[in-house]
């Protein structure tokens, strides 16, 4: 029979085994899909060839990653490194002190010409925690053979709301964010009024009316996957999405779907490193966003889908599709062809507007 000081002896050194395990793993949260893959093969792949001891785990978490992040900080045990997220969500992780400040003078690479991170970035560095990746739009995609619209294609985004013209399912995101704003330019509210009438209650109450004059058309999502899936299968006729997901299904997979650029929203998605991490973590979490945000790995990024680099120096390298050898630049949402209309989503108004535009959405899906 083996001693008790054998048998605690091992234990032990099953928990150091275990601990040394899980240092080596690193979780990196982020969208999935197409997106996820873009990642893997322009950051995550490179690093870990970089850094042999490191296995990155992606997490698929970043829809819910403020709530998730405030109930990890409340439980005071948070298992992520690095989260991806669009730049309102990283303005409210720092105001509520959920993420590290990021000094770019040290913990971004300059440009390889040696022109500082923080210019190289410049405007897009919206928030003191966050690190941007990419300029990407939300944006509709449509069948191009629906026999029911007798030979015509949505044309601007006011189609979405015109059953009549566009009958079948629309695909829409299960909250607020550019819904509300679609429906007010399709209601009559004009671009440059859009956040004004959105701040009042009777601005949200205009845009819900409007949303529910096709809300028995509506089939709801809630991972950027879906839409394309839905078009894909002929489950909706026109939904919206991230546009490098509708690249991905037109051109990559073939499906007979077009991209409808009318009032695309501009965003920025990228990096925060959450706060509270241990000594070890946030130096490889640091060490993985200087090495992730470099001018060549943003360019690298979009060989794999159509997002623009949020990095000056990162343009001129964007090139040819790594597997289709297509052309990138035209798929970009940042392509003057495709960005005739645009909105420019309001960062700080959805960070201070966000949890109770929300609650109101969620009061209406129930109604």
């Amino acid at each position: 029979m083996k001693s008790m000081h054998t048998l605690a002896t091992a234990a032990a050194a099953t928990m150091l085994v275990a601990s040394a395990a899980q240092a080596d793993e690193m979780t990196i949260v982020s969208w999935g899909g197409a997106y996820s893959a873009s990642q893997q093969k322009a950051y995550h792949d490179p690093y870990m060839a970089n850094n042999p001891g490191v296995t990155i785990v992606n997490d698929e978490s970043s829809a819910e990653a403020v709530a998730k992040l405030r109930a990890m900080d409340e439980a005071g045990n948070v298992t992520w490194d690095v989260v991806d997220v669009v730049a309102s969500d990283a303005i409210r992780l720092c105001d509520e002190g959920l993420a590290m400040e990021i000094d770019p003078a040290t913990h971004l690479a300059p440009a390889p010409d040696g022109t500082p991170a923080a210019e190289d970035f410049g405007d897009l560095l919206v928030s003191e925690c966050f690190i941007p990746q990419i300029v990407y739009s939300t944006t509709f995609g449509y069948r191009t053979d629906v026999a029911e619209w007798g030979g015509k294609s949505p044309s601007t985004v006011c189609d979405v709301f015109d059953t009549a013209t566009f009958p079948g399912k629309r695909s829409l995101e299960k909250r607020p964010i550019n819904n509300v704003e679609w429906a007010l330019l399709c209601d009559g509210v004009a671009p440059e009024d859009v956040y004004e009438v959105l701040g009042t209650d009777e601005g949200v109450a205009q845009a819900l009316a409007k949303l529910d004059t096709i809300r028995d058309d509506i089939i709801w999502w809630s991972a950027g996957a879906e839409t394309p899936q839905r078009l894909a299968d002929g489950e909706a006729v026109i939904g919206s999405t991230y546009n490098g997901r509708l690249f991905s299904v037109i051109e990559e997979q073939k499906q007979p779907v077009a991209m409808l650029w009318d009032w695309q929203v501009f965003d920025l998605d990228g990096w925060i490193i959450p706060a509270g991490l241990s000594d070890e973590r946030k130096a490889r979490a640091l060490d993985y966003i200087y090495f992730a945000t470099d001018t060549q790995r943003l360019a690298d990024q979009a060989k794999y889908i159509s997002y623009g680099p949020a990095r000056k120096s990162s343009a001129p390298l964007v090139g040819k599709h790594a597997e289709l050898g297509i052309d990138m630049a035209p798929h970009m949402p940042t392509d003057p062809n495709n960005a005739k209309t645009t909105l420019l989503y309001n960062y700080e108004f959805w960070a201070d507007n966000r949890d109770d535009i929300d609650a109101k959405f969620q009061a209406w899906l129930v109604q």
